[in-house]
């Protein structure tokens, strides 16, 4: 592969951006956000063929497959036959960030410099099949190659994280960790919103009948993740709404809700309600809150239907931060043990709202681009978007929130170089000095995920 790639065209600031990448790419992964299974790396199983390793685990390839017409199910049949679709298809994924992503994967971790294409496919598959057999290609195997300091899982409000358990007892040369994902209870027009808030209880041995004791139960889950190591939550929100109650109203609502009778304004309320208890929740414990707003999720419900959820169609909407946020703010916002991230698929919110809150309030941080604008020109589009009013120590450096293990240290290096070549840029552009950008890499690449989510 080209060893200048993603460092930039400008032969004047490549020796420098050539010098900050080699820093930047010293530094183990801190990964404090994602969603691998942890049962990938406790079982430690080998993975079983090319597909089942990169294509069927990330959305972003099913997402672009599905626009060209075809259909899930064609992609759960014999590996070869849809490995030979995908190479018929790769020409959509040019100039995306998932073919970035999967030629890196290719190169750095099976040595295929080749272009796939449908002559190619065969030979190409049959060169990961053959890796994916060799010992060193087992997941915790990977794990240490990654050179991963700290991973991060998403686990629900249930999860009993014996998995994580077990895992805190092997020698893997870094950490996993689970993050709580209380979104199954926040929500309650989720289809299982009454059976899961019952295993609550259960778990929980709190009344959760009344909104108290269902916060109250909530308090012990959090206090159980924390337990096994976790340093936040994680919430997948439509809007950031918040809304500051008082307990009668909260329980009469709660109330209601627990009837069955669901309306979408009362769910509304609550979804927002509950934003505003988590953050509470979280001055009192200081796991860190990640704020994912803006995604309308499982747009098609034909999709949701017959294949389940996280299939590629979460759909970003117009999302506003500021008025939503402030009753969370008021609150909190100054409280010395809350932190959150906020993250926005609306490219619009980063500098008219997230960087001017985060620049404001020391609890704030805006998260990196996410989704479809983590890419080298999302990411280029989010620097010169918020650097200027927020600074870069109001952000938290790289998190890949992706599905695909073998995807996070190619993305993790990807980030790393275009950051690389961003700041040299800036100190082309006499914004800041070379000792500067040389300062910053290291916080870009490390130290401002490391800080900030305490790890």
């Amino acid at each position: 592969m080209f060893k200048d790639r993603f460092l930039g065209t400008d032969p004047a600031s490549l020796p420098l951006a050539r010098e900050i990448y080699d820093q930047m790419r010293g530094y183990p992964i801190i990964a404090p956000h994602g969603h691998v299974n942890p049962d990938l790396l406790l079982e430690n199983k080998p993975f079983s063929n090319p597909v089942d390793l990169l294509i069927t685990p990330d959305h972003y390839i099913t997402r672009i497959l599905m626009s060209q017409g075809i259909a899930l199910d064609e992609l759960s049949g014999d590996p070869r036959e849809v490995w030979a679709l995908f190479a018929q298809n790769w020409k959509a994924f040019r100039s995306t960030p998932t073919r970035v992503w999967m030629q890196e994967i290719f190169s750095s971790l099976f040595d295929v410099y080749e272009i796939l294409t449908p002559e190619s496919a065969e030979h190409i598959y049959d060169q990961i099949n053959e890796r994916l057999a060799q010992p060193e290609f087992l997941p915790q195997a990977l794990f240490r190659r990654f050179n991963i300091e700290v991973l991060a899982t998403t686990d629900a409000t249930n999860d009993t994280l014996q998995s994580h358990k077990k895992l805190s007892q092997l020698d893997l040369g870094g950490r996993v960790i689970p993050t709580f994902r209380p979104d199954d209870v926040s929500d309650p027009e989720r289809p299982l919103w009454r059976k899961t808030v019952a295993e609550l209880a259960e778990s929980t041995q709190e009344d959760c009948s009344t909104f108290a004791g269902f916060l109250s139960a909530l308090q012990i889950r959090r206090a159980h993740f924390k337990a096994h190591g976790a340093t936040a939550t994680d919430h997948g929100v439509l809007s950031a709404q918040t809304l500051n109650l008082s307990i009668q109203v909260k329980e009469k609502l709660f109330a209601q809700l627990m009837t069955g009778e669901i309306n979408s304004q009362d769910a509304t309320t609550f979804r927002a309600v509950m934003l505003l208890e988590h953050a509470r929740m979280a001055a009192d414990d200081g796991l860190v809150m990640l704020i994912h707003a803006g995604s309308l999720r499982n747009y098609s419900s034909l999709i949701a239907k017959k294949y389940g959820p996280d299939k590629g169609f979460d759909i970003p909407v117009t999302t506003t931060y500021t008025r939503e946020l402030q009753p969370l703010l008021e609150e909190v916002g100054f409280h010395p043990n809350f932190r959150a991230v906020l993250f926005t698929l609306d490219e619009s919110a980063y500098a008219r709202e997230l960087a001017p809150l985060a620049g404001g309030y020391p609890s704030l941080r805006v998260g990196p681009p996410w989704w479809f604008h983590d890419s080298l020109n999302g990411m280029e589009r989010w620097r010169e978007s918020v650097t200027e009013t927020a600074g870069y120590y109001n952000t938290v450096g790289f998190i890949d929130d992706t599905r695909a293990f073998c995807s996070i240290p190619v993305r993790h290096d990807v980030a790393r170089r275009f950051d690389a070549s961003y700041l040299a840029r800036e100190v082309a552009r006499h914004r800041m000095t070379k000792d500067e950008a040389l300062d910053l890499a290291g916080d870009i690449a490390y130290n401002l995920s490391k800080d900030y989510f305490k790890l």
